[in-house]
């Protein structure tokens, strides 16, 4: 974990569609002193998004990314505490659907956490993206004291990104083309995430070694299509950090 600052920043990272924006909004109910930034808040403009072989934008691909934007604003927020200046996000203004959490357990949770109000912990930042971890990403990976990763099979991820409307862009919106998923988002996804697997395998067991080295957090299979234990365990995980940071 990095070395304490006036932010603890907690990544939630994983395939389209794997439920990063909803945990990150339960989160945020659950936690006092809460925000959250998107990664797809850091997208280009929609005129320099890159355009794929096939003569597709690439939302989903490293390139489509302001990284220097974003490493700024996590800078920002791990020296202030605070979302950078003006900061507006336009993916809040995109739904997340109909969330299938137990509000009962919702509630366990949110009594739970209330206790931190009276701890001395600093503000928690949320920060969802679809691409945190990569190795092209180190500089920024760097930067989290806490990095979940989530995770769904083919069949979810196509099922549930094909029955979105659609997306808020800097400039207007954008629609999936038929056929987007298998032409870009699945691929794109295996493509930067098989390292984190055993044998490259994005629906097979996670390479728990490997995760360990680079202090990233994945979900257990109990909580895979479940947010109500997905909930539950990445509370686990922040509440982790917190008596670590309690203890400093």
């Amino acid at each position: 974990m990095p070395e304490p600052t006036n932010a603890i920043l907690v990544g939630i990272s994983g395939p389209s569609s794997s439920g990063k924006t909803t945990l990150a909004r339960l989160l945020r109910e659950i936690f006092t002193n809460v925000f959250i930034l998107h990664l797809d808040d850091f997208y280009n403009t929609d005129a320099d998004i890159p355009v794929n072989a096939a003569g597709i934008a690439d939302w989903d691909c490293l390139d489509s990314i302001n990284l220097p934007a974003l490493q700024q604003a996590l800078e920002h927020i791990r020296a202030n505490g605070t979302s950078p200046k003006d900061f507006v996000s336009k993916e809040d203004k995109n739904s997340v659907g109909k969330v299938d959490v137990d509000e009962s357990e919702l509630e366990d949770l949110r009594w739970k956490a209330s206790r931190w109000m009276f701890q001395d912990v600093p503000p928690i930042a949320i920060i969802d993206g679809f691409l945190l971890y990569t190795d092209e990403m180190k500089s920024i990976r760097d930067l989290f004291d806490v990095k979940i990763f989530l995770r769904t099979d083919y069949e979810t991820a196509k099922r549930r990104r094909e029955a979105r409307s659609g997306y808020v862009t800097l400039e207007g919106f954008w629609k999936d083309p038929p056929g987007y998923v298998d032409k870009v988002v699945w691929p794109n996804y295996v493509k930067d995430h098989a390292f984190l697997f055993k044998e490259g395998n994005v629906e097979g067991d996670l390479d728990e070694t490997r995760l360990q080295h680079l202090g990233i957090r994945g979900m257990p299979s109990n909580a895979q299509e479940n947010m109500t234990a997905c909930m539950h365990w990445a509370y686990g995980v922040i509440e982790e950090a917190l008596e670590k940071r309690i203890a400093r």
